[in-house]
């Protein structure tokens, strides 16, 4: 008995795609250059032939649903053998980017992380609130010590006569907005997985990817941890043969968060449990690491903004200008605040670290609506394909 399957193009799909870089979307015609040129495409169902035909017919679901592509890393080995130009890492980005935006709670939210035009508002909104925090912190610093000495807790976590940031916005100030928005980011992406792992599991049952009916939240763990070091070691990257290079600036990005994650925790907790406060000795290693990573980010960073000036036959759209300019900015404006504090210069120091906030706001507040989102999904779809089997 032959299944019939009832097809349901979505034009305003097949317009959003073209119109997040996927332009060349309609050159396709089926060859399946593309699955065959791909390294990393599993033998079992590869991409991106049949991701191309969906997205020609404007089969959202399909696409939206599909794991598969989450497991391409853009390296351009089938754009660069495609014989009609249908620059099928690109369409897959495309797709990416409308996934993102279909999962990402409120989707009011994930729309403006994409428009050009919202940009003054992104920057404006945090620029406002941490200046208002330091108005606060400088007007009230007399009043708001006496308060806390009473419990004996630090107001503004700065030593007197010594150039701190905690002088210009107190440490509490800003612990008390980025804990709840890191919270409200966590639960945001949760809820995003929930729905994403049932979608890529539904979608793989349906395309023959797995014969498992049900998902084993055990094992899809453990092979989260058999995936981990594959992405420590970029091995998929490394596998691409076009823009092979791109492994070490994304290494040096992806190592240089996880070092400054590293020292953010070390020093949150000794600055909370033993009531110690910065500014910390150059000579601490806590703080070699994070200069280490702080340099690593500038450097990896530029060196993508580099490659993606210099790559012409790669499309870059707004959203991956945004979230490279972010990351760059947030290295540079983190490392210049400190290099202008210990040059003395205070209130050049002031403003950097204000401009380094608002990066940083900007970083963390869209998380689970910007490119960077591909650190989840991504990670969770390559999980999915270890757990699945698909090699």
């Amino acid at each position: 008995m032959t299944e019939t399957y009832l097809a349901q193009p979505d034009l305003g799909f097949i317009a959003q795609i073209r119109g997040l870089g996927g332009d060349t979307l309609k050159k396709c015609y089926q060859c399946a250059t593309c699955s065959v040129a791909c390294p990393i495409s599993p033998e079992n169902s590869p991409f991106p032939r049949k991701e191309m035909i969906a997205a020609s017919w404007g089969l959202k679901d399909r696409l939206i649903k599909n794991g598969d592509i989450w497991l391409c890393h853009n390296c351009g080995d089938c754009t660069d053998l495609c014989p009609r130009g249908a620059a099928p890492g690109d369409v897959l980005a495309a797709i990416r980017a409308a996934a993102i935006t279909e999962y990402a709670q409120p989707k009011a939210l994930a729309k403006a992380v994409n428009d050009p035009k919202k940009l003054p508002w992104l920057l404006g909104i945090p620029a406002i609130w941490f200046a208002i925090l330091a108005y606060i912190t400088m007007a009230q610093s007399d009043v708001m010590t006496k308060i806390f000495n009473v419990f004996g807790i630090a107001w503004s976590h700065a030593h007197e006569g010594v150039i701190a940031q905690a002088n210009f916005f107190s440490t509490w100030f800003v612990d008390l907005t980025f804990v709840p928005l890191a919270t409200a980011v966590v639960i945001i992406f949760l809820l995003s997985l929930r729905r994403f792992i049932t979608d890529i599991h539904e979608n793989a049952v349906m395309e023959g990817k797995t014969d498992k009916k049900n998902i084993d939240y055990k094992s899809l763990v453990q092979a989260l941890v058999k995936t981990v070091p594959t992405i420590l070691k970029h091995e998929k990257f490394n596998e691409c043969e076009t823009n092979k290079e791109r492994a070490t600036p994304h290494m040096m990005v992806l190592f240089s968060f996880i070092g400054l994650f590293i020292v953010t925790g070390i020093f949150f907790f000794v600055l909370y449990v033993f009531q110690t406060p910065g500014p910390y000795s150059q000579l601490n290693p806590v703080k070699w690491l994070g200069n280490i990573a702080g340099v690593a980010l500038v450097i990896g960073s530029g060196l993508m903004i580099k490659s993606r000036l210099d790559n012409k036959d790669q499309v870059s759209t707004y959203k991956d200008w945004y979230i490279l300019g972010i990351v760059f900015a947030l290295g540079v404006t983190g490392m210049l605040t400190q290099m202008a504090r210990l040059a003395h210069l205070e209130w050049t120091s002031y403003i950097l670290y204000y401009l380094h906030l608002i990066a940083i706001f900007n970083l963390f507040a869209f998380l689970p609506f910007s490119k960077m989102a591909h650190l989840v999904y991504r990670t969770t779809a390559m999980a999915y394909a270890e757990y699945s089997n698909r090699k």
